[in-house]
């Protein structure tokens, strides 16, 4: 979020008006999937561990305890994601950005509730994030709906 933020930031401050997003979907989710490896591959330290399970697939990360591979389910989730992105669909230009922007907030909102993480008000801080993007995302969609017909009408 704090690069989709930075982004918008410099596209206004440059003047540039061009939707670039697309170009960077697939390489999201490939550099996200990377990431989620080393988050595994570090354990514990990393603080981004699975809550504790019994389920035949679950991993001890070095402590004894089975736990969800939360790790694991994010490379699965961005592998179709970017499968299904990488179709020939055609779209609007910024859609392709869009889809992966609520999708992959709305994964990290249900997968988070498998982590062990201090909660406010039920929810850690990055499914809160998450759901402010989400807001963004339909507020944008909104507001873009409407300029679109008014150019259109006009």
């Amino acid at each position: 979020m704090g690069g989709w933020l930075g982004v918008l930031a410099v596209k206004k401050l440059t003047g540039m008006r061009r939707r670039t997003g697309d170009l960077f979907v697939l390489p999201l989710c490939v550099g996200i999937a990377v990431g989620r490896v080393g988050c595994l591959l570090a354990g514990l330290a990393d603080d981004t561990f699975g809550k504790p399970t019994t389920l035949p697939w679950a991993v001890d990360l070095g402590d004894g305890v089975g736990r969800h591979p939360v790790q694991v389910y994010e490379i699965l989730f961005l592998i179709l994601l970017g499968i299904f992105l990488a179709r020939k669909t055609k779209l609007r230009d910024g859609a392709r950005f869009r889809i992966f922007m609520a999708s992959y907030l709305g994964w990290r909102i249900l997968i988070d509730f498998w982590k062990p993480q201090p909660l406010i008000g039920g929810m850690n801080l990055i499914q809160w994030s998450c759901i402010t993007g989400i807001v963004c995302l339909a507020v944008e969609f909104v507001l873009g709906r409407k300029v679109h017909n008014v150019r259109a009408a006009g």
